[in-house]
């Protein structure tokens, strides 16, 4: 299905966007860039920033659609009463998509409900990037018929970003490019990927994964999109480009006036680009070409949605020279002057579950003479069986390095699985030995165990005692949550053999039990232990609780026969 406006050339494009964009997209304030906890820039105005690398936006700055919606869609500008629902061709979104759409705002309202984010922010910026999958050409599970591809960042018109993935995602292990329904470039897809639909994948051309990826890429440094301000931000952070912008709030608006479900395949298809190149179909093959080849015409084969006649370009009878006869090579960027990753002093990394590493990483990136490089990529990968996050929440953080060449993660935060797992330091954009550091999650411990009460615990034979043993656990003078404890009733004080006599705690089926494992103290650090009942021996007997840390704490209990009581001496007899 074709889309229903003829080509508008970029220009023309911009110049109708601008005209129509809400008006307090033109008032934002001005431009700027910082870097979030991950070490990612990100716009602090509301306007492009020319300091903003594209390695640092979702898409790299890939090219896109805009194609715009019908001329008599509804006023970006807000609207009283009840809107008409627009029934355009274009008001459609595929059924699977629009559900992706759906689930994963529903999602990031769960996960992160002060971002306020919206289906229609991601409908607006899926029809941008992909014209919905393609007009929705996806399988039940959302996975796109075949892979959706942008064109090779290789700085031939675009952004230059070298490969940082091995052609994983992208099928190219020369340059980086544009993945799947939400355009994602692969270093940004290793931080922000997501499994939405629960098959154990990441996948950047699955629609669920991708939305769901988007909305938390959308959501990130605290922005509430509510608000224009942070959502102009989010989205400039998404393609750094003021037109871009404009556009997508043009298509927000439009599908806030309202939407309705088509079948998949049957979206409509967009036709112009901001490259001005006319969408080209993507490569048919199932999966995307390992060693892509160097476009030749206008047409390559980017995948951003395109007709449904593809007509790739001819093969070149040799491939493009890289540099032009005539022209000076390009000076080395710093990362090509990068040899190796060294150390920067990075302590020992051990924490208890739970607790955040005190110690952080810091790599050098060094030339081959061991001078420090500045300006570098360097990206850090949580590896191993772990639920271990760097404090972004993430298990990826990509850092610049300063005038050292020196990075510095972000702290690390323990999870509940103990063990050791393994840091990454990669220089992304250069095939060079990456640098591990080994850290250790050790379990949750205590030092100091100590009774709530210090009532005596005493029993008659064959009863029960009154009053059930509670504990409370510390360490280092903090209250010790989540430890585990081991109760055992022993034979003495120098024997911590289970004793096979006295009192003893009851299993589910009544029957006498005198060790407990895998007790857990609580969030306040107590530990309250269940009825403790006496047989028919009477003396002193030893509870112990050890907990993993090394407290111990040794409770006496005692089991007597009641003392008689004294009847009363009987009277003397009147008149005695």
């Amino acid at each position: 299905m074709a889309a229903q406006f003829g080509r508008l050339r970029k220009g023309a494009v911009n110049t109708t966007v601008a005209a129509v964009v809400v008006a307090a997209l033109a008032a934002s304030q001005a431009p700027g860039v910082t870097t979030d906890d991950a070490g990612r820039k990100v716009t602090t105005g509301t306007q492009p920033s020319p300091d903003a690398s594209a390695e640092d936006s979702a898409t790299g700055n890939s090219p896109y659609y805009t194609d715009l919606p019908p001329l008599n869609s509804p006023n970006p500008s807000p609207t009283t009463g009840t809107p008409d629902i627009p029934t355009q061709t274009e008001a459609g979104i595929p059924a699977t998509v629009l559900d992706a759409y759906k689930k994963a705002a529903a999602a990031l309202r769960e996960a992160k409900p002060g971002c306020n984010l919206e289906w229609e922010l991601l409908a607006a910026i899926g029809k941008v990037e992909s014209g919905h999958a393609r007009g929705g050409r996806v399988r039940a599970d959302g996975t796109t018929l075949s892979p959706i591809l942008g064109p090779q960042l290789n700085g031939n018109g675009f952004a230059s970003i070298s490969d940082t993935d091995g052609g994983a995602y992208d099928g190219d292990s020369s340059y980086d490019r544009a993945v799947g329904p939400m355009q994602f470039i692969p270093s940004t897809w290793e931080w922000a990927g997501r499994d939405a639909n629960g098959d154990g994948k990441k996948d950047p051309n699955n629609i669920y994964d991708a939305a769901l990826a988007a909305g938390h890429y959308l959501c990130r440094n605290g922005w509430d999109l509510s608000t224009q301000g942070d959502l102009d931000r989010a989205i400039l952070s998404y393609n750094n480009s003021r037109d871009y912008l404009n556009l997508v709030m043009r298509w927000v608006e439009y599908y806030r006036k309202g939407t309705h479900e088509v079948p998949d395949g049957t979206g409509a298809l967009p036709s112009d680009r901001s490259d001005d190149n006319a969408g080209a179909a993507p490569s048919p093959s199932p999966t995307p070409p390992r060693t892509p080849t160097a476009p030749s015409t206008p047409a390559q084969p980017d995948g951003n949605g395109g007709s449904t006649s593809p007509k790739p370009a001819p093969p070149s009878p040799t491939p493009p020279s890289p540099t032009p006869p005539g022209t000076t090579p390009p000076a080395p960027t710093p990362t090509d002057t990068v040899d190796h990753l060294e150390d920067a002093g990075t302590a020992k990394l051990t924490a208890m579950a739970g607790d955040p590493f005190t110690k952080r990483i810091s790599t050098r990136a060094e030339t081959e003479a061991g001078k420090g490089v500045a300006k570098v990529r360097v990206r850090f990968t949580i590896t191993g069986a772990t639920d271990a996050t760097f404090s972004t929440g993430e298990k990826y953080a990509t850092l610049l390095t300063d005038s050292a060449g020196e990075a510095v993660a972000p702290a690390l935060k323990a999870g509940e699985v103990t063990g050791e797992f393994v840091v990454r330091a990669t220089v992304v954009g250069r095939a060079i030995a990456g640098l591990d550091y080994p850290a250790t999650v050790t379990e949750r411990a205590a030092d100091t165990l100590a009774r709530t009460g210090d009532t005596a615990l005493t029993c008659t034979p064959g009863g029960e005692f009154a009053e059930q043993v509670e504990l409370k656990a510390t360490y280092k003078g903090a209250v010790a949550d989540k430890v585990a404890a081991t109760a055992t009733l022993v034979k003495s004080a120098a024997d911590p053999a289970e004793n096979d006599k006295g009192p003893y705690f009851e299993d589910a089926d009544g029957n006498p039990v005198r060790t407990l494992k895998d007790l857990r103290t609580d969030e306040n650090g107590l530990l309250k232990l269940p009825k403790l009942y006496a047989d028919d021996t009477t003396g002193t007997f030893l509870l112990r609780i050890n907990t993993a840390g090394g407290a111990t704490l040794t409770v006496e209990l005692t089991v007597a026969a009641a003392e008689p009581t004294e009847s009363p001496s009987p009277s003397a007899s009147p008149g005695a």
